[in-house]
């Protein structure tokens, strides 16, 4: 790109806006031109703001230390000059879903990190890998909102993606039941250890919401477009735990699966070697060269050895063995704060920008 498009953030102090902020520093599509978040932030430069709360390995970038945080409740003061916004805010579903409708109505691409708008019908829920036809019902939106380029895109559940990804890419066998447990790090509730001491030596086999959405949301990835909305799909049946574990960064995920048309083990390690879509087709900057990538040792994945391959952007996978109750089982693993979160939304950014969905005001 010739010239860089103006990113603003909404929820700048926030774990997944901090994550937002080192992956869009020196991007080479988008730059940061403004940082949003509460009106207790507002006024303060990001450093003052952010105090003692940043919570990520990577240092905080030099050039967004003083820069003036905003608040993100003055939408249209906000949204002046920037051509796309990334949003990942800390507040009520229904409050969430007016504050980025609000941000498109003023002709500004939203990107979303949060669920609120999961299941509207008309606001696509993507893996660029796996569902960019999605994006097509943005026309729709736009319809809905009385936009011409403003719309809300969302990036999915971060712990689905530890098993969606093998599972996408044997839809050609149809897979009919699906149990999954999700091992969760805590960085997924936006937490350290130092803020999160119960965690140490310990686990909690509850997360709030999480079940519903690691059953449901794959259906949706899985569906289809129909008359200007997004139609889940009926099958695999999916059941899951979720499970909070004391582990920093990555979801790792324990999988069972049966098909209608069972495959060898060589044809679903050739379909997982060979499944890329289009950020690897179009060479996006954040796309991993390898999407998902499989480990032969049986100790393998592992979240501190593997959660950061290709950036954090790839997915890993192993332990693909036949199963004496389901036709197979096999382990997967994804770094929930890249892939899962900052990263995707990035990617998903990146696939607009390069198919003509974004574009500067």
């Amino acid at each position: 790109m010739t010239k860089k498009l103006k990113a603003g953030i909404i929820g700048a102090t926030g774990m997944v806006g901090q994550r937002f902020i080192t992956l869009l520093n020196n991007h080479p599509y988008f730059e940061i031109a403004g940082l949003a978040a509460s009106a207790r932030s507002a006024g303060k430069t990001y450093e003052e703001a952010i105090g003692e709360r940043w919570k990520l390995d990577i240092a905080c970038p030099e050039a967004v230390k003083t820069m003036t945080v905003q608040n993100a409740a003055e939408v249209e003061r906000f949204a002046e000059g920037l051509d796309l916004v990334f949003c990942a805010v800390d507040m009520k579903k229904e409050e969430i879903r007016a504050l980025e409708e609000a941000y498109a109505k003023t002709e500004t691409p939203v990107i979303s990190n949060n669920s609120a708008h999961r299941w509207t019908p008309d606001v696509p829920m993507v893996v660029p890998e796996i569902n960019d036809s999605h994006l097509a019902v943005i026309e729709a939106q736009r319809k809905r909102l009385g936009t011409k380029s403003g719309f809300i895109a969302v990036k999915p559940n971060c712990s689905i993606q530890s098993y969606v990804p093998m599972l996408s890419a044997l839809l050609d066998y149809k897979p009919t039941r699906v149990v999954a447990t999700t091992y969760q790090a805590i960085s997924g509730a936006g937490k350290t250890f130092k803020e999160w001491p119960e965690m140490i030596d310990n686990v909690i086999p509850y997360i709030g919401g999480e079940e519903e959405k690691s059953e449901q949301e794959p259906l949706r990835i899985w569906g289809r477009v129909e008359n200007g909305v997004i139609v889940k799909a009926e099958a695999p049946l999916i059941t899951t735990q979720c499970i909070r574990v004391p582990v920093t960064n990555g979801h790792t995920a324990a999988v069972f699966v049966d098909f209608e048309k069972k495959p060898s083990k060589d044809e679903i390690l050739a379909c997982w070697k060979e499944f890329k879509g289009k950020p690897q087709l179009l060479g996006l900057p954040s796309a991993p060269a390898q999407f998902i990538t499989y480990f032969e040792e049986d100790n393998r994945p592992q979240a501190k050895l593997d959660r950061d391959i290709y950036g954090g952007m790839g997915v890993t996978c192993g332990r693909l063995r036949e199963d004496s109750l389901f036709d197979y089982k096999f382990v997967g693993l994804s770094h929930n704060t890249l892939r899962g979160a900052g990263g995707g939304a990035v990617l998903i950014a990146e696939l607009l920008t390069a198919e003509g969905w974004i574009t500067a005001k």
